[in-house]
């Protein structure tokens, strides 16, 4: 008897002693277990389908901390430690995304296959972080010399991947979110804005062109887009069904679109609807434009060219190469770099001769064919037409996306309309303090 409790002590501290502890003497739970050859923490289970997993950590806390995010995403319904890969993710998403263009959904796919399918795309899911992410982007643009918005479309894919993960429970939140925002804030000189043609620019360029032996059969193309902001591919699509010189309108219903198809059946031709909605449009007919389509049929006839092109049921399309096929924005865009060129040797040379002073010499700046699009924009802007018309007519979805045309109003327009405001203003301020003077301090 005597002996009793020192027997319950002894087993006691028995029980104790056999307790797991690490380096530090802490108490290790169930599952958990220290290395000790590195010191590294690891914690092993096993799931609802019998299959073992396990974890590692530095610390014990990490290794806690760790621990309860698994058992907080088990009870979320969080499937976070699977197999699934990016390059997973991404055949699931070829096969049920809807809703893309097919030039969109092929140079999505070009893109994800040749940057990230061998790379980034061969890890799995739950391993990439925000910090994997904003790393590849960073080595795309070092190591490749991605541009920034090159850069944007493969965020936009893997996005949009990580976002099924979301939304199947694989993952909490998305890693993709806002993992671009710093690089481009950083990168942000390299973003190219489209700058407009000036006025003086707009008519050098059509006046070089129009009676030019070469360009000249170019001109009306060219007239035609400075002189209803189409976007090229609804140019090039545009059929003389869709002209109606008669009462004045263009009817803009389709995009002509040229992109790979892939490997084996290279480039072609196909019609798309427009960009948004809002291309369905009517656009009026100016006298110039009207006087571009005019010129183009008379050149077809008299060079005998007939359209033999047939797209998607479409034909009898308005402009046409010599041999009677559509265009391409990549053909005018080469067009247009040729333009550039030659029209700025002979300035060079009229001024080497005399012919020009240096002060009167006007350079063209490299542009595309977009840049044709946003000078029309900023012309009706210049003009003071209201932003509703301009947004319809250049079929903008986006009221805003109008707005930011009055950013590339000329220096001389600016000018003009702040010198407008003063004179409006100023005459209102001027006629408010002459009616506040005393009577008896007014000048008779």
């Amino acid at each position: 008897m005597a002996g009793r409790p020192a027997g319950r002590s002894h087993k006691s501290g028995t029980k104790d002693e056999r307790k797991r502890r690490d380096s530090n003497r802490a108490v290790l739970k169930t599952g958990e277990s220290q290395r000790s050859d590195t010191g590294i923490y690891c914690y092993r289970w096993t799931d609802k389908q019998h299959k073992r997993h396990t974890i590692y950590a530095s610390t014990l806390k990490e290794l806690r901390q760790k621990e309860d995010d698994i058992t907080r995403d088990h009870i979320d319904g969080i499937r976070t430690y699977n197999e699934y890969t990016l390059n997973d993710l991404y055949i699931l998403w070829c096969r049920i995304k809807k809703g893309l263009r097919d030039s969109t959904f092929s140079n999505y796919k070009y893109m994800y296959e040749q940057f990230v399918k061998d790379s980034i795309g061969r890890m799995r899911i739950k391993d990439i972080k925000k910090s994997t992410l904003r790393a590849f982007y960073n080595g795309l643009i070092e190591n490749s010399y991605m541009k920034v918005s090159t850069v944007d479309t493969v965020h936009n894919i893997i996005h949009q991947l990580l976002e099924i993960a979301v939304d199947d429970g694989y993952l909490r939140v998305n890693p993709a979110d806002r993992a671009l925002t710093e690089l481009k804030r950083s990168k942000n000189h390299d973003v190219k804005k489209v700058k407009a043609l000036t006025k003086k620019e707009e008519d050098a360029l059509l006046g070089f062109i129009r009676d030019h032996e070469v360009y000249g059969r170019w001109y009306p193309i060219f007239a035609v887009l400075l002189g209803t902001g189409m976007r090229i591919g609804e140019a090039t699509g545009l059929r003389w069904v869709d002209v109606d010189l008669e009462r004045g309108f263009i009817d803009v219903n389709h995009t002509l679109v040229y992109y790979s198809h892939g490997k084996e059946e290279g480039c072609a031709y196909e019609i798309n609807n427009t960009k948004t909605p809002a291309g369905f449009r009517m656009i009026p007919i100016m006298s110039s434009v009207r006087e571009a389509f005019l010129m183009e049929k008379a050149f077809q006839e008299r060079a005998h060219i007939k359209c033999n092109a047939r797209i998607a049921g479409y034909m009898d399309f308005v402009f046409l190469n010599r041999f009677g096929s559509v265009m391409n924005q990549g053909i005018i865009n080469k067009v247009i770099r040729r333009i550039v060129r030659d029209y700025n040797e002979v300035q060079f040379l009229k001024a080497e001769e005399g012919d020009i002073s240096p002060d009167d010499v006007t350079l063209l700046p490299m542009f595309s064919c977009h840049s044709l699009r946003h000078t029309f924009a900023t012309r009706m802007v210049e003009a003071g037409v209201n932003v509703k018309v301009v947004q319809e007519v250049l079929g903008h979805a986006d009221v805003s996306t109008t707005l930011n045309i009055y950013t590339d109003a000329g220096d001389d327009f600016k000018k003009d309309q702040m010198h407008m405001m003063e004179m409006k203003f100023g005459a209102d301020k001027e006629e408010e303090s002459d009616n506040n003077v005393l009577p008896f301090t007014k000048v008779i």
